[in-house]
């Protein structure tokens, strides 16, 4: 008989993620928020003595584009669901020469330029003011990043996002920029990641490059995309196999008392 799970770890699954448990392993649960209902059915299974929780960001079959994803309520219905860290996946264009289509890339920083998405879930009455000043769980990362090497598949650490809004791609001018700001870009860590902070969840992206943005002159096409996710996707299901297992422990990072001095 396996030990009792000791922590929940929510994967939220893109880029060709789309579920880790085995036919017929999994629990299904359908949850509804104060912000609507999220992405789809949160399924829970059992990884390695960790008890997991797993969300499709773009829904069954891959059908909300990013800007419409209603992320107040994805988080929202994991952390209810009793979540203490948030794991994602996510596909970014590279916007510099050595991060080549198929790395992986753990962000340390970000930049925003979305643009119609809310962003906090404090929106009136109290008024909390989370750092984000280092946006990404310390311990979550290190370990990721360890069994990154281990599996045979690094990450390329100390890297920073910019999340654009999409659905569409980039100008070449835009592209120009955010290669003079940021080293990938994408179009879902934002507000995701500021929202699990407010949750005061450990949070970490794991991301996946599938293309050079157009910087790199060739426009950017959407197949070409899909065939790199497609190889990326099994490569990550495997770290995710080594992964999870590996965050039983409770951390010793702030995540959990990100609200403590952010209240007004």
């Amino acid at each position: 008989m396996s030990a009792a799970p000791r922590r929940t770890i929510a994967v939220v699954g893109g880029s060709g993620i789309t579920g880790l448990f085995a036919p017929g392993s999994a629990r299904t649960h359908r949850v509804g928020t104060p912000w609507g209902a999220p992405s789809g059915p949160v399924e829970e299974g059992e990884i390695g003595g960790v008890r997991v929780l797993f969300l499709a960001r773009h829904g069954p079959g891959h059908t909300i584009p990013p800007h419409r994803i209603n992320y107040r309520a994805n988080v929202d219905a994991l952390r209810a669901l009793g979540a203490e860290a948030i794991v994602t996946v996510s596909s970014v264009g590279s916007l510099k020469e050595d991060l080549a289509p198929g790395t992986f890339v753990l962000p340390s920083q970000f930049l925003d330029f979305t643009k119609n998405r809310p962003t906090t879930f404090y929106e009136g009455g109290r008024v909390f003011h989370v750092s984000l000043a280092d946006p990404f769980c310390p311990d979550l990362t290190a370990v990721a990043a360890s069994v990154g090497k281990e599996v045979g598949t690094p990450f390329a650490e100390g890297r920073t996002y910019v999340c654009v809004e999409g659905p569409r791609f980039s100008t070449r001018a835009e592209s120009s920029f955010f290669r003079s700001l940021a080293d990938v870009i994408g179009m879902t860590l934002v507000p995701e990641v500021v929202l699990a902070r407010e949750r005061a969840l450990c949070y970490a992206c794991l991301a996946m490059v599938t293309d050079y943005d157009v910087w790199a002159e060739r426009p950017v096409e959407a197949k070409e995309i899909v065939e790199v996710m497609r190889r990326n996707a099994d490569r990550m299901g495997r770290l995710l196999a080594t992964l999870l297992p590996r965050l039983a422990h409770p951390p010793a990072c702030r995540c959990a008392s990100a609200l403590d001095d952010a209240a007004i």
